[in-house]
């Protein structure tokens, strides 16, 4: 598959030596590193990353390199913005003080290696490990991330030297300024995004782990075990008739929601909507129920049950979210539209009131043919959450 063009530039530079700008252009306060290959970094390199973006030199590198080099995460989680930084490190040898841009620039070398082991490092030192999350920046949107996708990108080993970039005053640059900074510089210049879409386009990250029949009471459906490498959280694909096929695939993407599929409960319509999907299915004779694990749009089911609580107290399902600190949806259709594309289903006739369900497939790689509706009766007790669906969640209800 085709890179994006600047992800593909990027790449392009980075392969050849030259240090590129990553920045987090959806968060923009956050910034932008300037990041070089490993094994490529030079005292030029070190020397420019001191003098112009003035951060601390870091190296990012995968866990399994961090065990092998002997290097220590700081602490048991992250700095509170996507890193996890292991203690510092130097060269063994070829060093004398170890903060010149000579010495720091041997040290990344030596920890950048094919074959670098722990007895060519020690600590502490004047280089700053960055371990990255295993599923890069699909998993984490942070620095040690977006530099070792980078390097994977680029065909590189997973290993780079990094700075964050600051301005005169010594502080961050958001993204705006760093692109400018970088364009200053004649560097490339990559958003964090633009890193995540190109893995979400060209890699899966889910695998199908079983397979079974399932009798139900609308009759007998195959089942599929998905399994997440990112969060490692499995899902369910409840398909009738063949799935591949020219014709759009009649789809319903169901988030989990215990009480209203398991206890019936009457004050959303979910039991009711995955009652449908399977019924139309059955009607129709083929198609697929993506059965995901994202309870409470997102939240979890404990803070869905605390969202409960203030809902009776007459906040409604919006308001109550936002009271506890929480999204208003914090769902994800990446592992839906990759169990879509795992079972050859690139055209979906899409089961929804849901106008975001369809752009959330759209966005990675799944093309949204028709929109189907899927309205159930309204009852006394979630003809407000209906209401509020409709009015500050765009889903789109007729007779509400």
């Amino acid at each position: 598959m085709s890179q994006h063009p600047i992800v593909a530039a990027a790449a392009d530079a980075f392969r050849r030596g030259r240090v590129v700008v990553v920045g987090d252009v959806s968060q923009s306060p956050r910034g932008a590193i300037a990041v070089a290959a490993g094994e490529s970094t030079s005292e030029d390199i070190i020397s420019f990353l001191a003098t112009h973006a003035r951060g601390l030199t870091c190296l990012a590198m995968t866990n399994e390199r961090a065990e092998r080099l002997g290097v220590r995460p700081q602490s048991s989680g992250d700095d509170g913005e996507g890193e996890r930084y292991g203690t510092s490190i130097e060269a063994r040898t070829g060093v004398s003080t170890g903060i010149s841009a000579g010495d720091r620039a041997r040290t990344v070398q030596a920890a950048s290696t094919h074959d670098a082991r722990a007895s060519d490092i020690v600590s502490p030192g004047h280089v700053f490990p960055a371990i990255a999350h295993p599923g890069g920046v699909v998993g984490r949107r942070g620095w040690a991330e977006a530099a070792v996708d980078l390097a994977r990108v680029a065909g590189q080993p997973p290993v780079a030297a990094f700075t964050q970039v600051l301005g005169d005053d010594a502080e961050l640059l958001n993204a705006e300024e760093a692109a400018a900074w970088a364009e200053t510089h004649g560097l490339e210049f990559v958003g964090i995004d633009a890193l995540i879409q190109h893995r979400l386009a060209s890699e899966s990250f889910v695998t199908q782990v079983a397979q079974s029949t399932l009798e139900t009471r609308h009759g007998e459906f195959v089942v599929r075990a998905f399994a997440d490498r990112i969060d490692e959280s499995q899902h369910l694909a409840i398909s009738l008739g063949e799935v591949r096929g020219a014709e759009p695939l009649l789809t319903r993407v169901h988030s989990e929601c215990l009480t209203g599929d398991v206890f019936g409960s009457r004050r959303c319509d979910c039991g009711p909507q995955l009652e449908g999907a399977l019924a139309a299915i059955r009607e129709r004779g083929r198609g697929v129920v993506l059965y995901l694990r994202q309870e409470g749009r997102g939240i979890g089911l404990a803070n869905k049950v605390r969202a409960y609580g203030l809902q009776d107290a007459g906040r409604d399902t919006v308001e109550a979210n936002l009271e506890l600190g929480l999204p208003v949806d914090n769902r994800d259709y990446r592992v839906a539209a990759q169990m879509l594309l795992a079972l050859g289903a690139t055209g979906v006739a899409l089961l929804t009131n849901n106008p975001k369900k369809i752009e959330g497939l759209e966005t990675h790689g799944v093309s949204v043919v028709e929109r189907v509706p899927l309205q159930t009766v309204t009852n006394a007790d979630n003809e407000a959450y209906l209401a509020t669906k409709r009015d500050k969640l765009g889903h789109l209800l007729d007779g509400v």
